[in-house]
């Protein structure tokens, strides 16, 4: 993380002189297994890893609030608290660090102005929340001007509205949690409708491998708001108040058909799929894992409809390796919202160099190059960085 450290320390230093008070970083997440729950008030199980939004952060003696992003060509915003906080005319980077600003504001938090240098490694376009992330890391700024380190699970809900009202993608809580919250070497089940969360060890030699397809992710409003309206509808015509309610007997219903019956059944079968990937996970049963991971796969392409060709090319390649290579210790599956993205698998430490070798042998990108690839591990959630 130097080279991070340094490009944030330096475009602080070139945009509002001097050094900052302290800085803040949140990681981004990947998600082990439990796709399109967190919004249903199901289950997830994802954990942070080493990519992430570091914000470099400086008390002002006024209600100017000055960001620079220093990973968009230095591009600056500014605006001041003691005014209504509107949408950015440029929208794009600057809604996300306004929305969480509002959203403080608004459940009554009196801010003070600050300067804001904001630089980040999260791939963009992966589905790994590079959003969330700076949610989560603006919301941390913030509150260290005002010599608090904030709750996680409020900071985690603060951000999802942020997001939910502000920004207009109306996703469930598990990115922002998962940044916030999240436990080092361990991967987090989340409740996401009591919001409690267990941290679950990942057993030590298995590693975390995260392909990106090479298909920039059009995970956009439309698409993700749509999804989320299908299963409220089913969860009415179902009578209960959220899909996390329903079992599968329930969805033998006539008044289930066509999209809001597949819907509902990737919903209701994720929920279990989670809970029993996090047994298999903390009894290091890699290859109940795999063949869950194989399942929710297929559950996302077939019934919730999110996947495109390439990405299910690219899971299929990376689980028929891990199944040959690693004797069917781990499996693959797309992570994140859909759309295009990564994949993310799991495997033993001394199969990931030939697995890895056997992905860029096989697949290539839409461009027709070979995947970028991380080998990463769990990261504990948001914080200041120390020194």
């Amino acid at each position: 993380m130097t080279d991070l450290n340094t490009r944030l320390l330096d475009g602080f230093a070139a945009t509002f002189e001097g050094k900052p008070d302290g800085v803040v970083r949140a990681p981004g997440r990947v998600n082990i297994i439990g796709e399109h729950t967190d919004y249903n008030d199901g289950f997830v199980l994802p954990c942070a890893i080493p990519v992430e939004t570091r914000i470099a952060w400086r008390a002002r003696p006024d209600s100017t609030v000055r960001v620079v992003a220093c990973e968009f060509g230095n591009e600056i915003d500014a605006f001041d608290l003691s005014r209504p906080i509107e949408h950015a005319a440029e929208g794009g980077w600057r809604d996300y660090v306004r929305a969480m600003i509002a959203t403080l504001i608004k459940e009554g938090r009196t801010l003070k102005g600050a300067d804001l240098a904001i630089v980040g490694d999260i791939p963009r376009g992966a589905g790994l929340s590079s959003s969330a992330s700076l949610e989560v890391a603006v919301g941390h700024a913030m509150l260290a001007v005002l010599g608090e380190t904030p709750d996680a699970t409020k900071i985690a809900v603060q951000a999802q509205t942020a997001e939910n009202d502000f920004v207009g993608m109306k996703c469930g809580v598990m990115d922002q949690l998962a940044s916030a919250a999240s436990v080092a070497d361990a991967a987090l089940l989340i409740d996401c409708r009591s919001l409690e969360t267990r941290a679950i060890p990942i057993p030590a030699g298995t590693a975390i491998v995260i392909i990106h397809s090479g298909v920039v992710r059009g995970l956009v409003e439309g698409h993700y708001n749509r999804r989320r309206a299908e299963c409220e509808e089913a969860a009415t015509l179902l009578g209960v108040a959220k899909l996390r309610d329903a079992t599968v007997a329930m969805l033998d219903n006539p008044a289930l058909t066509g999209d809001t019956l597949a819907r509902a059944r990737h919903v209701v079968t994720e929920n279990d799929r989670v809970l029993l990937a996090g047994e298999a996970l903390a009894g290091d049963d890699l290859r109940a894992m795999g063949r869950l991971m194989a399942e929710s796969h297929a559950s996302m392409r077939d019934d919730f409809q999110v996947t495109v060709p390439k990405v299910d090319e690219l899971a299929a390649t990376a689980h028929d390796l891990i199944a040959t290579l690693c004797d069917g210790r781990g499996g693959a599956r797309m992570t994140g919202g859909g759309f295009g993205g990564a994949v993310v698998a799991l495997m033993p430490i001394e199969g990931v160099e030939a697995v890895t070798a056997g992905i860029r042998e096989r697949y290539r990108t839409p461009a027709g190059d070979a995947p970028d690839i991380m080998v990463a591990h769990a990261v504990a959630g948001a914080g200041p960085v120390a020194g």
